[in-house]
């Protein structure tokens, strides 16, 4: 939460003239800061707190999973969070700074599957 609060700073020193208008390419890296780096990981993290036990072996669920859960979803906005603006600075649209934003993309959505896989049979009627 701290990077998309350092980060969402950007905008307002850009209006006031104090930052390259290359910045602007920051304003999606700050939502996805927030929302995918905080929101949607407290969200996750209280879901897996909360919801109900698996089972008395594993009563959150397989742990492989859960840490597979957090290492796609984090190694994925990090790559976002470089892949963004340098894409957005390229002169050639796609090219290689595109396949990583397309790969963050993919690890992230990893991320929310192992999330619901590993959550689903804790929340499906028994």
């Amino acid at each position: 939460m701290l990077a998309a609060l350092i980060v969402a700073v950007v905008p307002a020193l850009r209006t006031w003239g104090l930052l390259p208008s290359w910045t602007a390419a920051l304003t999606p890296v700050y939502f996805h800061l927030f929302l995918v780096g905080w929101l949607t990981q407290l969200i996750i993290g209280v879901a897996h707190w909360m919801f109900p036990k698996f089972s008395r072996e594993q009563p959150r669920g397989i742990e492989p999973l859960l840490w597979a859960t957090y290492i796609c979803i984090n190694v994925g906005l990090l790559l976002r969070v470089v892949a963004e603006p340098l894409l957005a600075q390229a002169a050639q649209p796609g090219g290689f700074w595109g396949w990583i934003l397309v790969l963050s993309a993919v690890l992230q959505w990893f991320g929310g599957l192992f999330f619901v896989i590993n959550t689903w049979p804790r929340v499906k009627e028994r």
